[in-house]
């Protein structure tokens, strides 16, 4: 069973102040509860091929994976994909104007869970889903206050 999980949130602050944030990986640990670190294996900054090691924590487990810039139109969207572990993964951003000082923005996670993972799959979806709610909630409270 496939996993498709889209949350979105609207942040009073201007398109490129956004999307210049989200789109650097970099930042990725501020604002997402379960990413521990991000470190580089190309060199920044974001591009298509570039690559980067995530470090999280999903449902009591440690992960390590690699994602890779699949997609990336500046100010538009950034899509990134894993093919490891028992959960291969695309996360794509994607932002919007709202208005003139807000962004819409959209966080999208899916893949094709195997092995048990794919028999869990509503169960990860809804705690992704939650995770996603909580992170946009936590990005838009930061990217606010400043």
């Amino acid at each position: 069973m496939a996993v498709d999980v889209l949350t979105e949130v609207v942040i009073e602050r201007p398109l490129p102040m956004v999307a210049e944030y989200v789109g650097d990986p970099s930042n990725a640990p501020e604002w997402y509860a379960n990413i521990e670190s991000v470190s580089w294996r190309t060199e920044p900054p974001v591009a298509v091929g570039s690559r980067m090691e995530f470090v999280a924590h999903f449902l009591g487990r440690r992960l390590v994976y690699t994602y890779e810039v699949v997609e990336f139109a500046p100010l538009e969207r950034l899509v990134m994909r894993t093919e490891q572990g028992p959960f291969p993964m695309e996360t794509s951003y994607q932002w919007s104007p709202a208005g003139e000082r807000f962004t819409s923005m959209s966080l999208r996670n899916r893949g094709e869970p195997s092995g048990f993972a794919g028999v869990a799959a509503p169960l990860m979806s809804a705690a992704m889903r939650r995770a996603n709610q909580k992170d946009l909630s936590r990005l838009k409270a930061l990217l606010e206050s400043r």
